[in-house]
């Protein structure tokens, strides 16, 4: 039984200041450098054999931080565009709550949280799937059924895309899945692919 490990990045600049960030290439705040290296602290049973990040460098300095936290300095990750965060397009850079209350709660949970509500030169949530899940099946999937420990370090709407896709959750409900900076999910993979149980470790309030 192989371990899938999803793991947010810790807390950077523009989380601290609540913007939407997407692709921006901002840096981890030491808050976030801290969360990053407790992951690491929290996976030391694991013995991870792979890892992928985005090309976003909040990734990677999670990464740095997890291998901090794990006493690993050899892992090496596997950077793809297909896990970089949402791009929020016209929204990006705006402060979430100034949005909230210039839209209303309405408007903003869609921007925020739903499947597939349109954002100006952005994309959807299902957008995100649509590139994310075709990399794990090709990327990711095949280390798992060899019996590898993968470690993925990604962003909050990238995951939580993955998340559907893992646990099979309608769209209608994935409004209601979040996941915090810094948090980690550990999921059990069969040497079929198929996904076993699901362990929540650690993790800040999402933002």
């Amino acid at each position: 039984m192989a371990k899938l490990i999803l793991v947010r990045h810790g807390k950077s600049s523009w989380n601290k200041l609540g913007l939407w960030t997407g692709h921006t290439d901002v840096e981890l705040i030491e808050e976030g450098h801290v969360e990053a290296e407790r992951a690491g602290e929290l996976l030391r049973d694991i013995d991870v054999h792979h890892a992928h990040v985005s090309h976003l460098k909040r990734t990677h300095q999670t990464l740095e931080g997890i291998k901090r936290g794990l006493g690993r300095e050899d892992i090496e990750p596997e950077k793809h565009h297909a896990l970089n965060e949402r791009h929020y397009g016209v929204h990006t850079g705006k402060n979430k709550w100034e949005v909230k209350e210039a839209v209303g709660e309405e408007e903003f949970m869609k921007i925020r949280r739903n499947w597939d509500h349109f954002i100006p030169e952005g994309e959807t949530l299902k957008d995100v799937h649509a590139r994310v899940v075709p990399y794990y099946e090709s990327a990711i999937l095949p280390q798992l059924i060899a019996g590898k420990n993968v470690l993925v370090v990604s962003h909050g709407n990238t995951l939580r895309a993955l998340v559907k896709y893992l646990e099979n959750i309608p769209e209608e409900f994935i409004c209601d899945v979040e996941i915090g900076t810094g948090e980690v999910l550990c999921y059990d993979i069969d040497e079929a692919g198929v996904v076993g149980s699901k362990e929540i470790r650690g993790g800040a309030k999402p933002f």
